[in-house]
């Protein structure tokens, strides 16, 4: 397995991490995290990755951030190259015409990608367009309870305007969501997933809600609810719900998964999260912990790492929220240098802010929709 990656921006243009070898044709997978003005302004720029790695598979997507080592980058473009030399690879895509078809979609990416030496799935996913814990949920339910889900949902900075998503030569484009298939014994893949929030308040209940959208608490309208939470932020929803996202559990020894809110309907005073919003479940604000937010890296990335037996990866994807990007601000660099400090110098790490994450909290256990975490996917090819 080897690795190679480089880097975009409008003021240097192109540059290459000089740690890196020269892959070319050798190239077997391409990923490709950009701002979404990178990807939609300049054809150039796709053009210019197809030529590098004319013999890969390349998938990309647009974010709120962009990681490339320890380095968090806006506005620019992380190119990484990968040929795996045991491992093969298949891509399955589907366009989301609506939310509702979520749970199917996510049925026939898995039924496309199910083979016997199936061994793990990495989803793209449209950030803005999506039920992402149907969307698991349909893939689950279909995949061998042995294969493992991770990934991420598009990002679009703080704008939340659109997101987009491209394969190969496809222009890039809306409510795409896109599944790579890993296949072979010779690929061993580590996953964890962990926030670092505090809840704050009481607990509460949800007491009306429809898919991943909330109108009522404690059987009071939502919206109103959570702007009395928020007081002056209030007027800077949807983006300020980032920094105050919503814990949720079934029962109150569960563990808990967080929600973020993508939009806001003033007329129904409802709130539409990136995940299934359930009736009956237990539900508590939460508030940021700098100190926890960047253990929470840390223990994810130990998690990861003692999955594939503590041996250095080879590479890293890291997704992590775009809430936490906003909390920890010139911070940030400090939860990425952490991942880095468990898994070691050798490691290629690339990845982005999302606007949501997809990925068990441990292994062996189910696969979930996670906001405000962040989320890493090693790889080693032994």
């Amino acid at each position: 397995m080897k690795t190679e990656q480089n880097f975009w921006n409008k003021e240097n243009g192109w540059s290459k991490d000089p740690s890196t070898i020269h892959l070319g044709k050798t190239a077997t997978l391409v990923l490709t995290f950009a701002s979404r003005e990178s990807l939609e302004e300049d054809n150039e720029i796709i053009q210019k990755v197809l030529e590098m790695y004319p013999k890969a598979i390349h998938v990309g997507c647009s974010t709120a951030g962009e990681i490339c080592d320890t380095t968090v980058y806006d506005n620019s473009v992380v190119v990484t190259g990968v040929q795996f030399e045991h491992t093969n690879l298949k891509v399955a895509q589907q366009q989301l015409n609506s939310m509702q078809d979520s749970y199917s979609i996510g049925e026939k990416l898995a039924k496309e990608l199910n083979q016997s030496d199936l061994i793990h799935v990495l989803v793209l996913s449209d950030g803005l367009n999506v039920n992402g814990s149907a969307l698991i949920k349909g893939m689950t339910d279909t995949l061998p309870a042995k294969i493992a889900v991770t990934g991420g949902l598009a990002g679009d900075g703080t704008s939340f305007k659109k997101t987009l998503l491209y394969f190969n030569n496809q222009k890039p484009e809306e409510r795409k969501i896109i599944a790579i298939g890993f296949y072979g014994n010779r690929l061993k893949v580590g996953y964890g997933s962990v926030g670092g929030w505090d809840p704050y308040g009481p607990i509460r209940t949800i007491t009306k809600s429809k898919g991943n959208i909330l109108y009522e608490i404690d059987n009071k309208p939502a919206l109103s609810t959570y702007k009395t939470y928020l007081g002056e932020r209030a007027a800077e929803l949807p983006s300020s719900a980032l920094l105050f996202p919503l814990s949720l559990r079934k029962d109150k020894n569960d563990n808990p998964v967080v929600r973020t809110v993508l939009s806001v309907d003033e007329k129904n005073q409802s709130m539409t999260f990136a995940g299934e919003i359930s009736e009956g479940y237990y539900a508590q604000f939460m508030k940021a912990n700098f100190t926890r937010l960047v253990d929470g890296a840390a223990n994810a990335a130990k998690t990861s790492y003692e999955a594939i037996n503590s041996q250095t990866p080879g590479l890293a994807i890291l997704i992590s929220c775009v809430g936490r990007k906003l909390i920890l601000q010139q911070r940030i660099e400090e939860e990425t240098e952490a991942v880095k400090d468990i898994l070691g110098g050798k490691t290629t790490m690339t990845g982005f802010y999302s606007y949501g994450e997809i990925a068990p909290f441990m292994p062996n256990v189910k696969c979930e929709l996670h906001n405000q975490t962040m989320t890493i996917t090693t790889f080693n090819e032994i």
